[in-house]
C-alpha cells in the first residue's frame, strides 16, 4: 500500500480487521492466561500499578482495552471503570468476562478519536498501556481527547513500549525505520506476538511517536507533565529474541539491558 493513498480513516480497515482476528488466539493464549485471570489474578504490572495507586471510588476511562482484561483489574481494584476499543470482538468479549465475573465495566466499540462522541461523565484518570499510540495517526489529536474527557486535576497515565524499540526489524538486527513519525510504518504480519503461531495473515499500519512529539502533544493540551520514567526491560515476552532476567522482566538478548525498552508519564489536567 502506498503511504500516500492512506487518507481519512482508511487505515482503520485495515487496522481493525487485524484486531479482530487477534482476539480468539489471544483469549485461548498461554500468554494472556486467561484462565488465571479469571480466578483472580491480575493483568496488570508493576509499572502501571505504582503509578496507579489507590484507585477505590474513581472514574477510570481505559483506552484501546482489547478484550478487557486490564479495565476489568481496575474494577476489582475499586474503581468506576469505562473500556473502549474499536474492534467489536474484542468488545465483544470484554462484555462477556464482565458479565462472568459480576462486574460493573462499561464497555463501548468505539474509535478512540471518537470518544467524545460518547458524552460520557468527566474522568479523574484516564488510562492507556503498552503498544497502543501506534496505531494512532495524530498524537496531538489523541491528547486534546484525552484531555477534553478528564476533570480538572484529572490524569492520564500512559505506560506505553519505548520509540526506540519500534526503529528495528523483528529479529532486531538492523534498524529499518525512523525514530521519528516520518512516514506510516506498512507491514504484512503473520501470527500474534500472543500466539507466534496462529494461523493468520495481515497487513497492519502503525505510526512510531518520538517521546518529543508524545510530551509536546500533552503540554499543547491544557495538561502539566508530572513524571517521566524509562524502564530498559519489558514486562512481556513478546518480542523476537528475549531473555528473561526477572519475574516479568524481559530484555532483547543482543541489547540487555542497555536500552529503554518501555517509557511512562503522567500529566494532569490544568484548570
Amino acid at each position: 500500500m502506498n503511504p500516500n493513498k492512506i487518507q481519512n480513516d482508511a487505515y482503520l480497515n485495515v487496522n481493525k480487521q487485524l484486531w479482530d482476528d487477534k482476539v480468539d488466539y489471544h483469549v485461548t493464549s498461554e500468554f494472556y492466561s486467561n484462565e488465571a485471570f479469571i480466578n483472580g489474578q491480575t493483568s496488570l504490572q508493576s509499572i502501571e500499578l505504582e503509578l496507579l495507586g489507590d484507585i477505590t471510588g474513581k472514574r477510570i476511562l481505559h483506552l484501546q482495552c482489547h478484550f478487557g482484561q486490564d479495565s476489568l483489574s481496575l474494577a476489582r481494584m475499586g474503581a468506576k471503570v469505562v473500556g473502549i476499543d474499536f474492534s467489536e470482538k474484542a468488545i465483544s468479549k470484554a462484555k462477556e468476562l464482565n458479565l462472568q465475573l459480576g462486574l460493573d465495566v462499561e464497555f463501548h466499540c468505539i474509535d478512540v478519536y471518537n470518544v467524545p462522541k460518547l458524552d460520557l461523565e468527566p474522568f479523574d484518570l484516564v488510562y492507556t498501556s503498552y503498544g497502543v499510540i501506534g496505531w494512532l495517526p495524530d498524537i496531538n489529536k489523541w491528547a486534546k481527547m484525552i484531555a477534553s474527557q478528564l476533570k480538572t486535576g484529572g490524569k492520564i497515565i500512559l505506560v506505553e513500549f519505548h520509540p526506540y524499540i519500534w526503529m528495528y526489524d523483528n529479529d532486531f538486527n538492523d534498524i529499518m525505520y525512523s525514530y521519528f513519525n516520518v512516514s506510516p510504518i506498512i507491514e504484512e504480519t503473520e501470527g500474534t506476538y500472543a500466539q507466534t503461531d496462529a494461523p493468520i495473515k495481515n497487513q497492519s499500519i502503525n505510526w512510531n511517536h518520538a517521546l518529543c512529539e508524545v510530551i509536546t502533544a500533552i503540554l499543547a493540551s491544557n495538561m502539566d507533565l508530572k513524571s517521566f520514567q524509562e524502564f530498559p526491560y519489558s514486562p512481556y515476552n513478546c518480542f523476537s529474541n528475549m531473555e528473561n532476567i526477572e519475574r516479568n522482566k524481559y530484555v532483547l538478548s543482543r541489547f540487555g539491558d542497555k536500552i529503554p525498552m518501555v517509557y511512562a508519564l503522567t500529566a494532569t489536567k490544568k484548570g
